[in-house]
């Protein structure tokens, strides 16, 4: 079986999840609230993103390389700063609104 999608609260108040691993796919997070209450949730690895460095660093045009590559690795700071929200306040934070964006940019 292969994962299609996080459902709904799928990591609700994981406080330990420091970091996780998805594949680079559109649709995979589709909603807000997947990770709410995350609070140490830094950094996201793609499962496929190494074929994408790969390629990206055979490339020769050397500027969009480094535009990509910066946008690759973009996830994590903004996910240092990026509100995980709180169950009890019914507010679903923005880390998956951030993941989303940004694999879809990626």
């Amino acid at each position: 079986n292969k994962l299609e999608r996080f459902d709904r609260e799928a990591f609700d108040n994981c406080g330990s999840l420091e970091r996780i691993t998805i594949p680079l796919k559109v649709g995979m997070i589709t909603r807000d609230d997947i990770f709410t209450g995350c609070i140490n949730l830094k950094h996201v690895d793609l499962v496929g993103g190494e074929e994408l460095r790969e390629t990206i660093a055979a490339l020769q045009f050397e500027e969009w390389r480094n535009d990509m590559s910066e946008e690759i690795n973009s996830v994590d700071q903004i996910l240092l700063t990026a509100d995980a929200g709180s169950f009890y306040h019914e507010d679903v934070g923005v880390k998956a609104e951030a993941i989303r964006t940004w694999i879809r940019s990626v």
